[in-house]
């Protein structure tokens, strides 16, 4: 039986969520890749006590993370059940539900149907009773708004889901969510969207400058941009990269010759520094209180306390900020 670090909480930094009473760690743990059936499963157990005992106490999930769809969350559940139950009140677990997870109409999408039957199953996958965050993870251009913001308030007030999220949403959205959730006195607390040096969308869609006026969290998806806010590609592809073993998020041709040279500058910024390029880029993305954490992904924990790093230096100079900013522009 596991039994963590006593000082797991002595490093690590926690942020409020908006102005909810809810507090992430600054950084968090995505289950996106790595704790699929294709993955180790003695490593998935190494991945999560390491970030538990350094005081990652967010663990994030959705319905169709794998491969197969419902494996992280099934891995997860064995995990949970053989180490983490003494824990579970240290613990934010999160799982989602917006993209297809089973055949037929009821499977996608944000219908009240399968939100609320997507919830149950991923709790019965997971071991538990309730999660702590549910989110609606995409926008839905066919369902009425209503119905979707309905279903998770059902969650909430049912004690499946504590809190109330949003995920891949833009800012007028979310802005018309959020009133319908008020409205509805549901604790919506969080926005989970894609956010890096490199995708300044939630900048230019209005996600983030929304989510700061009406005082709620964002946490942050590829902050790393799949690896390429690394030195891993600065000097070719190797054999064991994501864009060789799983190139279904990340693709050979997507690496250009621009945007390889807009790393390298980025990665001199970063050395001036004291950095790694992995640790700016995270830091970066925390650089002004509006995002809450960094999801990051790990298949290694020795890449977990790299990542945590960042944390220990989040400040930036103007002149920094606007090197980074023309270094990223190719």
């Amino acid at each position: 039986m596991y039994v963590a670090n006593e000082k797991r909480y002595e490093t690590m930094k926690y942020n409020r969520c908006g102005r909810s009473g809810l507090m992430l760690p600054a950084v968090s743990l995505g289950f996106w890749h790595n704790f699929g059936d294709t993955s180790s499963y003695a490593n998935m157990e190494k991945l999560c006590f390491t970030a538990f005992d350094n005081g990652i106490t967010h663990f994030d999930l959705a319905n169709n993370y794998g491969p197969e769809p419902g494996s992280a969350e099934k891995n997860f559940g064995r995990i949970y059940k053989e180490n983490f139950v003494p824990y579970r009140d240290e613990l934010i677990i999160s799982t989602k539900a917006g993209y297809t997870m089973w055949e037929g109409p009821y499977g996608d999408w944000g219908s009240r149907k399968y939100l609320l039957a997507s919830l149950d199953q991923s709790l019965r996958r997971m071991g538990l009773e309730y999660v702590d965050i549910f989110y609606h993870h995409r926008m839905d251009p066919n369902t009425p708004l209503e119905e979707t913001m309905g279903a998770l308030e059902q969650a909430v007030r049912s004690g499946k889901a504590l809190y109330a999220g949003l995920s891949n949403y833009d800012g007028p959205t979310l802005a018309k969510a959020s009133e319908i959730l008020t409205q509805m006195r549901v604790p919506f607390v969080i926005n989970q969207n894609r956010y890096n040096i490199l995708d300044r969308t939630i900048e230019k869609n209005g996600l983030k400058e929304k989510a700061a006026a009406l005082g709620k969290g964002i946490i942050c998806f590829t902050p790393l941009a799949q690896g390429v806010l690394t030195d891993r590609y600065l000097n070719g592809i190797p054999a064991d990269s994501r864009v060789r073993t799983d190139s279904r998020f990340l693709k050979e041709d997507s690496l250009t010759s621009a945007k390889i040279e807009a790393v390298r500058k980025l990665n001199g910024i970063a050395a001036k520094r004291g950095q790694t390029l992995a640790e700016m880029a995270l830091a970066w993305i925390l650089r002004d209180g509006a995002v809450t954490s960094v999801l990051i992904g790990a298949s290694k924990p020795s890449q977990i306390l790299d990542n945590i790093k960042a944390i220990e230096n989040t400040q930036f100079t103007a002149q920094e900020l606007k090197e980074i900013d023309e270094a990223s522009i190719f």
